[in-house]
């Protein structure tokens, strides 16, 4: 049965929740309370040579460090930030000193085992934390634990069976496990650190027709050690996870003996609550999307809504910039249709944006509005986040490569949540330029202060449309006269102006001789009545020419 309840699911994300499901097998606590810190908000991977910015009370990962002072002095800096925790490849060095600053930073300092890397555990911990959860402020919860919790779930099966658990999919990746892993063989730990079932065990399971027993019944299946030498001697039980006819996975439970027909039972009725969350999970993946985008685009908009569409996005009172994605047609460089095939391209590289940007710092949020993919990158109030946002933004497109024609337009820093609609109509008026073409010289990504004037002028052009203005004085009267006699004035002037008043560079530009240009100027200058020594009729002439609209000539 079903059951709803409000609880917060990050209230269980403290310091000894991630020793209790991982400390055996990955970590070990060196220093400080596993609890002072409180709830963890997120995990960070330390880089000397980048400003931080973390999330609040991170659990940052310090690769490569080794040196007791370098660890002293980080621990300083990020009880500054109030991180929760701070953890080092074992082992972490004896000292007087660390001991010290750990103390007086009240930052906790954890050792990640020989042999497991820094990407798996990343990878376990944002999982364990469970950041994909966004937005809920009050999780469902399915058979008594948190929705999607599959951590939650092993350790309650374990307990249920008193061993060791993992859950697997169908291709034998490791999705959760429980505590007490240490009390299997070298064969479970081998897989939990490596999150897949190795290939010479999951090669024998299939050779000795494992799979086959366990996916065409609802009953566990025991499985003896092979008896060879090798990892693999304690017995196994597994159940396939099933919804209908639909195997989602398996679940694996290290024992010495069979199970009891009670504990048996048991399993079944596990197997069906996984069933259960798997597919809340799958479910998921396009609900969190949806949301992700309502909250992303409400918090664009500003008013009333966008503080708190920040805070259940996570961004709540931290500096941020807006990046506007879009993709262009290869053709004209016209904005993507409706066709459903480039709407899913649309789609596919607002996703990659977001992996990339999660990549870079695991606050970021981005989420396809219309057909522009918007992005928020959190920043240090001190320091150039414009410059931050240019890199990542150039980064991540030299990455798509030109399989796909895509720009992006950088906003300014929005400080709180009221400057995100002026740093969201920054970046929009930004990308306006990069897709109509007017930056020139092939730009894909550019801030607003870059384009400013290409801007101003296409919003000009926007509202001489819209009110049908058509040229005046003596331009109007060059087009009038283009029109009857065949004529090039228009273009000669627009030449000149261009070449800054330069005949050679002009001329050479219209293709015609030097001096039949400078007859054409003085030709046009008569006709039109322009006086071209004066720099104010030149400049009215310069704008009407840039802001007339294609093909909109006067009749």
């Amino acid at each position: 049965m079903l059951t709803t309840v409000k609880a917060n699911l990050r209230s269980q994300a403290t310091l000894g929740r991630v020793l209790d499901d991982l400390g055996a097998t990955l970590l070990e606590l060196v220093h400080g309370e596993p609890d002072a810190a409180g709830d963890i908000g997120g995990v960070a991977i330390h880089d000397p040579l980048e400003e931080p910015v973390l999330p609040q009370r991170a659990l940052v990962l310090g690769v490569g460090l080794r040196e007791p002072a370098d660890i002293a002095r980080l621990l300083r800096t990020l009880a500054g930030q109030g991180a929760a925790g701070l953890v080092l490849r074992a082992p972490v060095p004896r000292d007087a000193e660390l001991a010290r600053a750990a103390a007086e930073s009240g930052v906790a300092l954890l050792a990640l085992t020989r042999g497991a890397s820094w990407a798996q555990l990343a990878a376990l911990l944002r999982a364990l934390l469970a950041e994909g959860d966004v937005g809920d402020a009050g999780p469902q919860t399915i058979g008594g634990m948190p929705s999607g919790d599959l951590f939650a779930l092993a350790n309650a099966v374990g307990a249920l069976l008193d061993a060791p658990v993992t859950i697997e999919d169908r291709s034998s990746r490791v999705l959760a496990f429980s505590g007490r892993q240490d009390e299997a063989d070298p064969s479970r730990v081998e897989t939990i650190l490596g999150r897949q079932v190795p290939e010479q065990y999951s090669r024998l399971l299939t050779e000795r027709g494992v799979f086959r027993d366990l996916y065409r019944s609802d009953e566990p299946v025991f499985v003896e050690p092979p008896g060879l030498p090798g990892g693999f001697t304690v017995p196994r039980v597994a159940v396939a996870v099933r919804a209908g006819d639909e195997v989602l996975g398996s679940i694996w439970a290290a024992v010495r003996e069979p199970l009891s027909p009670e504990r048996s039972q048991a399993l079944r009725d596990a197997a069906r609550l996984v069933a259960l969350h798997m597919l809340r999970i799958r479910a998921g993946a396009d609900v969190e999307r949806r949301l992700r985008a309502d909250l992303l685009s409400t918090a664009l908009e500003g008013g009333a809504g966008a503080r708190e569409a920040l805070h259940r996005l996570g961004l709540a009172d931290q500096p941020v910039v807006v990046l506007a994605l879009a993709t262009l047609r290869a053709d004209r460089g016209e904005s993507l249709g409706t066709d459903v095939n480039l709407a899913t391209e649309r789609q596919r590289l607002a996703d990659g944006l977001a992996m990339h940007l999660t990549a870079v710092h695991p606050r970021c949020v981005a989420a396809l509005v219309g057909d522009v993919a918007y992005g928020l990158i959190p920043v240090a109030r001190e320091g150039d986040g414009e410059q931050r946002a240019l890199r990542i933004a150039t980064d991540f497109l030299d990455r798509v490569g030109d399989r796909v024609r895509a720009v992006i337009g950088i906003g300014s820093v929005a400080a709180d949540a009221g400057g995100l609609a002026e740093a969201r109509a920054g970046a929009d008026r930004a990308l306006r330029v990069l897709r109509s073409g007017s930056a020139g010289g092939g730009h894909r990504v550019a801030r607003l202060s870059d384009v400013h004037v290409e801007s101003l002028l296409l919003e000009l052009r926007d509202l001489v449309a819209a009110r049908g203005d058509r040229p005046t004085g003596p331009v109007a009267r060059l087009f009038a006269y283009d029109e009857q006699h065949n004529a090039n004035l228009v273009d000669t002037l627009r030449a000149w102006l261009d070449a800054f008043g330069d005949v050679i560079a002009a001329s050479a530009a219209m293709y015609v001789h030097p001096n039949t240009f400078r007859y054409r100027l003085r030709r046009l200058a008569e006709v039109g009545g322009i006086d071209l020594t004066d720099p104010e009729a030149r400049f009215a002439a310069m704008l009407q020419l840039r802001v007339l609209p294609p093909g909109n000539r006067p009749a």
